[in-house]
């Protein structure tokens, strides 16, 4: 099974062709192809192939499906018998991408 690891958005994801995968939001609009260039490691048949701390000349080919936003988290602040009490939301902007090829 051939699969690799990248880093996009100051997190790590292992990643196969064919697979749908959320990250933060890149530039481009759906259907557009993306080079990630971050591989830190690839497995193929013939073993695993680690970089220190990324490939050199290793890339991860993927196309954007959708640019979506994320569920709502909430923050609330509160402090009992104080009166104070903040309540704050967020939605995270997210890109989905589907995973073209690992190149080498």
């Amino acid at each position: 099974m051939e699969y690799a690891v990248i880093a996009t958005g100051g997190k790590q994801y292992r990643v196969a062709p064919g697979t749908l995968l959320d990250v933060e939001r890149l530039e481009g609009a759906a259907g557009d192809e993306v080079r990630l260039d971050q591989v830190l490691a690839v497995r193929q048949e013939s073993g695993l192939k680690v970089g220190r701390p990324a490939l050199a000349g290793a890339a991860v080919k993927a196309q954007i499906a959708e640019q979506l936003r994320g569920p709502k988290v909430i923050n609330f602040k509160f402090k009992r018998r104080k009166g104070y009490h903040r309540k704050v939301g967020h939605r995270q902007d997210l890109t989905r991408l589907l995973v073209k090829e690992i190149q080498l």
